[in-house]
């Protein structure tokens, strides 16, 4: 694949799925039976969401991900493509289904998210060799935590060796602690609150322990860290201190999808020659319009709208 117009490269390497999701009036407890409304089916899966965000921010994106030869997998193969995403590495495999996502959205916009992987735990070192031209061209490749670690592994050495940015979402953070390899071939990680604790060993709550959490992260061998907390916007640090981005004030209907839109935003940004700050900025901004909209890709906002 070669670039188009001069414009940077943002090859993403991850998963994709189908979102069921449900509105419900609250989360259910364990045991607990409620009566929901509204169902949607969605495309959803976190590579994919974030494939998105950067195809509708104005983005150059590839996308690195394997499918079931089913009619999910297929019907998301052609919505990419319909969303300007080169598909050219999105796999399709007749040894799982696609991955599928169980997602209830409680009357504040918050949710839970239950994944069944499907064909993305098949996403492998070998695809990631046979996607190895296309990985070494990316100005930025970024990955989550919904396919092997060990292909992502691979992923982030080839890019690095490139001399690629290498962007990580740690979500679903895992059991097992990132390998030292992967984190020493990344330029940038975007945990929350609650990831970035589980990464340093120190609970996150306040803007205090946040620099802590962060200058542990970085002591990992992590460049940049930035921690995204929701309504409280987000927090980097530099040689000075912490960073506060402040959030965009909006009224949240459902969050899925919402650091996904991050994600991708801020890569989108990256690769446009903003700072860091502005960078991030640019994706609180997107990221809060996709929480006023119900669904993963419906909720995705377009260029036009930032502006």
């Amino acid at each position: 694949m070669e670039k188009k117009e001069n414009r940077p490269l943002i090859v993403v390497v991850g998963s994709s799925n189908t979102d069921m999701v449900i509105k419900v009036d609250y989360l259910p407890r364990p045991g607990e039976t409620i009566i929901g409304h509204d169902f949607m089916t969605n495309q959803g899966g976190k590579g994919a969401n974030q494939a998105v965000a950067v195809s509708r921010l104005g983005g150059h994106v590839a996308f690195v991900a394997r499918v079931g030869d089913d009619s999910f997998g297929h019907q998301a193969i052609g919505m990419m493509q319909q969303e300007g995403i080169d598909t050219t590495f999105v796999l399709p495999t007749k040894d799982a289904a696609t991955g599928v996502a169980l997602i209830p959205v409680d009357s504040k916009g918050e949710n839970s998210i239950i994944v069944a992987s499907g064909a993305n735990a098949l996403l492998s070192e070998h695809d990631i060799e046979a996607a190895r031209p296309l990985i070494a061209k990316a100005d930025i490749v970024l990955m989550q935590l919904e396919t092997p670690v060990e292909t992502l592994v691979k992923a982030a050495r080839i890019a690095y060796e490139a001399g690629a940015k290498v962007v990580l979402n740690p979500a679903p953070f895992p059991k097992e602690p990132l390998p030292d390899e992967l984190l020493r071939c990344l330029t940038l990680i975007t945990p929350n609150e609650t990831e970035a604790s589980m990464m340093s060993g120190l609970q996150v709550t306040d803007e205090e322990t946040a620099l802590q959490a962060i200058r542990c992260i970085q002591a990992k061998g992590v460049r940049n860290v930035i921690i995204t907390a929701g309504a409280k916007g987000a927090y980097t640090a530099d040689g000075n201190g912490l960073v506060c981005i402040p959030p965009t004030r909006v009224e949240a209907v459902d969050t899925t999808a919402a650091g996904d839109t991050f994600c991708g935003a801020l890569c989108v940004a990256l690769s446009e020659g903003q700072a860091l700050g502005e960078a991030i900025c640019f994706a609180n901004k997107a990221a809060a319009l996709s929480v006023t909209r119900m669904g993963a890709w419906r909720s995705i906002p377009y260029r036009k709208e930032l502006t």
